[in-house]
């Protein structure tokens, strides 16, 4: 798997770029896709960067990131 440093992963918030990314334990997901991160935002939390110790607070389990496709790693 590809490994994106996290200013690779910054530029794909929505807004720089057409992608959406966004970070888990390590793992980068193309949330592009998902009405709920249109422009680059979900709630309170902002896409291109790395999500997990924001996700203790989220109302879902881990698994909500096997909807999405896993694109590299973080490095």
């Amino acid at each position: 798997m590809k490994v994106y440093s996290k200013q690779q992963l910054a530029l794909r918030n929505g807004q720089d770029k057409p992608e959406i990314w966004v970070a888990f334990q390590g793992v980068i997901y193309d949330v592009t896709q998902s009405r709920m991160w249109r422009n680059g935002k979900h709630y309170e939390h902002w896409a291109g960067q790395d999500l997990t110790e924001e996700f203790a607070d989220a109302p879902h389990n881990t698994r909500v990131f096997e909807k999405f496709k896993a694109i590299g790693q973080l490095g």
